[in-house]
């Protein structure tokens, strides 16, 4: 696959970065927010203009020499965006004038060598407009005056320029890559494990819980096959999430969810199994989506004995009774012991979630369930199946036709869901069994 060329946008805090990037992806991707640094990590987005494609990096924003950790952490994550980045929107604001700060950030961006176009946002009017010429001063080229907001001074222009030497985008083959969600309640490890995966420090890892605000999408090769990785923001209990900002970014995780191939559920080995961690595998399954469980911070665990595992994964088919059919691996960011487990257990839970199997072999299947256990009569009613057909996969979704829906129970359901499995596998999958009555109810 041919890489994209990759423009990165810098500037200081709550200079309109994340606004600027939605106006270009069309969509509320970037999580907005008056307060600043809400943008922490880099954010990876794939941006066509005029039949050009190319990736745009959303940065948080940069206050060069702040000490403070989570700053600190941002103005690395913006010097490797630029170092990844073939060209540089310098974002600025044009309400506030000329900041200190982007001084500073023009000087380093100037040390990177890298085409940079200073872009002045928040010219809502004709007045603001006159003002960019202040912007010469940074001497980084010329000022354009856009609204980010409103998607109207100069937005076109500046795309132009920065896109003027990019080739027209080809039509791509459809992305076989499995995108892997790293899902899990706060502070359970997931950026750790993500940077692990990736031997870099790809998102902010920090002990405050709630580090992570965006759902972000990095690559990776592991024996030659490609996969895309999601690090989302911790899943706390709705009632301890406040308005705004961290709504946004639960909302976003979620989403991520519904989005993914597979999900990674990342569980405390120390913690343990909380009512939260059953929530999560809640919205993995209703969403229809592979899962892994992942015991992470496994090497924190003393006095391992043989049977440790066994009774761990004991007291998770107690606590979450119905992921009995997901994969189950214990590994530790730190020590990256078996993370290649991950790689390869999502290979096997895709390959899954996407299997077909025949109509002749699923009612063979189905039939033999039958005579090994008829179901009980209700009023003097017995249930037919007539026959079964797969309808869908992620997840396998299946149709089973019968002469009165009413009579086929839950029990008996969940019984034939176990001999498909039994059958067929399934592991890492849930299962969806629909039924469709024939005839009349006799």
């Amino acid at each position: 696959m041919k890489r994209k060329p990759t423009v990165a946008i810098v500037g200081r805090p709550n200079v309109g970065k994340s606004t600027f990037v939605n106006r270009l992806v069309g969509a509320r991707h970037s999580i907005v927010d008056d307060l600043p640094g809400v943008t922490r990590d880099r954010i990876y987005f794939d941006v066509e203009w005029q039949n050009k494609g190319f990736t745009v990096i959303d940065t948080g924003g940069i206050i060069p020499g702040d000490d403070d950790d989570i700053m600190v952490s941002i103005f690395d994550q913006a010097k490797l965006a630029c170092e990844e980045a073939d060209k540089i929107i310098f974002l600025v604001d044009g309400q506030a004038g000329i900041n200190p700060v982007d001084y500073d950030i023009a000087n380093i961006l100037r040390q990177s060598g890298k085409p940079i176009f200073l872009t002045v946002n928040k010219c809502d009017n004709p007045e603001s407009l006159m003002m960019t010429s202040d912007f010469y001063a940074l001497s980084v080229g010329d000022p354009i005056g856009i609204s980010a907001l409103h998607g109207s001074g100069g937005v076109g222009d500046l795309l132009e320029l920065v896109t003027e030497d990019f080739e027209i985008t080809e039509e791509e083959e459809k992305d076989n890559r499995i995108k892997i969600a790293i899902v899990g309640r706060p502070n359970a490890g997931k950026s750790s494990i993500v940077n692990a995966l990736l031997n870099t420090d790809r998102v902010i890892v920090s002990d405050v819980s709630g580090t992570t605000r965006d759902s972000i999408d990095s690559y990776v090769t592991y024996k030659d096959k490609e996969f895309i990785i999601v690090d989302t923001a911790g899943i706390r209990k709705k009632s301890k999430v406040d308005y705004g900002v961290e709504k946004f970014a639960v909302d976003r995780a979620i989403r991520s969810i519904r989005e993914c191939d597979v999900a990674l559920l990342v569980i405390d080995a120390k913690e343990g199994i909380s009512d939260q961690d059953k929530k999560i595998s809640s919205i993995i399954t209703e969403a229809g989506k592979g899962i892994i469980v992942a015991i992470n911070k496994w090497d924190l665990i003393e006095d391992k004995k043989a049977n440790t595992i066994n009774q761990f994964e004991k007291e998770l088919s107690m606590q979450i009774p119905f992921l009995s059919y997901a994969p189950k691996i214990f590994i530790s960011a730190v020590t990256k012991q078996r993370l290649g487990q991950i790689f390869e257990e999502s290979e096997r839970v895709y390959e899954q979630c996407t299997k077909r199997i025949s109509t002749g072999l699923l009612n063979k299947v189905i039939n033999e369930a039958y005579a090994l256990n008829p179901p009980t009569s209700f009023k003097g009613k017995r249930l037919k199946i007539y026959y079964m057909t797969q309808a869908a996969v992620q997840p396998p979704t299946f149709v089973l036709f019968v002469n009165n829906e009413e009579l086929l129970k839950d029990s008996y359901k969940r019984y034939l869901e176990n001999k498909l499995r039994e059958a067929f596998g399934f592991f890492g999958t849930p299962i969806r069994i629909s039924v469709r009555q024939r005839g009349g109810k006799g």
